[in-house]
């Protein structure tokens, strides 16, 4: 027995020496591959520090192979909106560009991993249209590991439910563009002269996000269209309410500060893992990268090269406002990150819809003579840049603890 028992002390010793040996020798060899798959076919990552890795830093790599990661004729769920091939756009390249951060490699997007890491779970983004851009992205990049009768599409108002029933599991959208209640809150009908918002009421739409798994923000672009907010206290309805034009930084900064005060108080901080995606740039200003002065994204066939680049349709200011109510979030206990993909996107001014999407409302003729009137420069095409986003949000999914 006492030499079994030696025995078996000396080989453990041996196994943990070994251990040692191998993680010295992967971390002076350098961390090329942070975020890797151990082995692919068996769908299981190996586990390191993210520290020493920056997603975000990096550059776009023209990868013809690899990428697109779906086919957008063949994504079942696909929108009008960020169809672009569907509606005229001849030139393809954008759908193959690869996002190469400096110091590592983004682990390859595998629908079935990530849909059995989702099993019996529940996956919401909530937030505007750039969300939604993110949650049809992801439809599209899991959709076709699962067969036609085990998944399914349901629009109820606000709130757009993708279920894969042979893994109990859904990904949501709910449409809430300032987070807070607004009137436009309709997912429909939601652009008004003014702008209302009810800045300290949440409840009515944090309701529907309450038992989530994962939760997936955004509120941006929505705040950036008025110099001020008109802010209202009491309801919509009510002869006696309070309002006050508030100026928007002031505006959003106590958004996400009702935001962040039901998260502390109403998430579970054993079960739930909140994700908050940073600014989406748009790309409205040619003369930012060196066009002339009417220039936007339309006919852009190329990213911008230049390291660095950063145009004025993102505002660090609001960027810093989330970051800091997250900083004080994950001091109290939840796990919350802000995953930072507004530089990487900086870069893709080509990736747009601009004219190549469902018009919605008639085109006047002066439109029709000035494509670049009607072109949106905001949106993305699919696939593209928000598949990258996704990849990024999938490595996380897969590495936090």
């Amino acid at each position: 027995m006492a030499k079994t028992l030696i025995l078996r002390c000396s080989v453990n010793s041996l196994i943990t020496l070994l251990f040692a040996f191998v993680f010295v020798a992967v971390y002076f060899a350098g961390e090329r591959k942070l975020w890797v798959f151990e082995d692919e076919d068996q769908e299981t990552m190996q586990k390191n520090s993210s520290a020493r890795c920056n997603l975000f830093n990096g550059k776009w790599v023209f990868d013809n192979k690899s990428y697109p990661l779906y086919k957008e004729k063949e994504c079942t769920f696909m929108w009008d909106e960020f169809a672009c091939e569907m509606f005229g756009r001849k030139d393809l390249n954008y759908q193959s560009w690869r996002w190469q951060p400096h110091q590592c490699d983004l682990p390859r997007f595998n629908a079935t991993a990530l849909l059995e890491k989702l099993r019996g779970k529940r996956m919401v983004f909530v937030g505007d249209s750039l969300n939604k851009n993110q949650w049809v992205s992801l439809v599209c990049l899991v959709e076709s590991a699962i067969p036609a009768p085990l998944k399914s599409l349901q629009l109820n108002g606000s709130f757009f439910k993708f279920k894969a029933f042979e893994y109990n599991a859904s990904i949501d959208f709910y449409w809430s563009p300032m987070l807070v209640e607004s009137n436009s809150d309709d997912p429909v009908t939601h652009r008004w002269p003014e702008r209302i918002v009810r800045i300290s009421e949440i409840v009515k739409h944090a309701r529907h996000w309450t038992n989530a798994d994962i939760l997936i923000f955004n509120s941006y672009l929505w705040w950036r269209q008025r110099h001020k907010m008109k802010l209202l206290w009491g309801s919509f309805e009510s002869p006696d309410q309070i309002t006050k034009e508030v100026e928007m930084l002031r505006s959003y900064e106590m958004a996400i500060k009702s935001w962040s005060d039901w998260l502390d108080i109403h998430v579970d901080r054993n079960r739930t893992r909140s994700f908050f995606m940073s600014m989406s740039p748009t790309h409205l200003k040619g003369q930012e990268w060196g066009m002339s002065q009417p220039d936007n994204c339309y006919n852009e066939t190329l990213p911008i090269t230049k390291e660095g680049y950063w145009g004025s349709g993102s505002d660090m200011r609001m960027m810093k406002i989330a970051e800091a109510a997250m900083d004080e979030l994950r001091a109290k206990g939840l796990k919350i990150e802000m995953l930072n993909i507004t530089q990487l996107s900086e870069y893709r001014k080509e990736s747009h819809p601009s004219i190549h999407k469902k018009q919605w409302t008639p085109l006047t003729e002066d439109q029709l003579s000035n494509p670049r009137s009607y072109s949106d420069c905001i949106h993305w095409c699919l696939p593209g840049v928000p598949d990258v986003w996704n990849e990024i949000l999938y490595a996380y999914i897969f590495n936090l603890t």
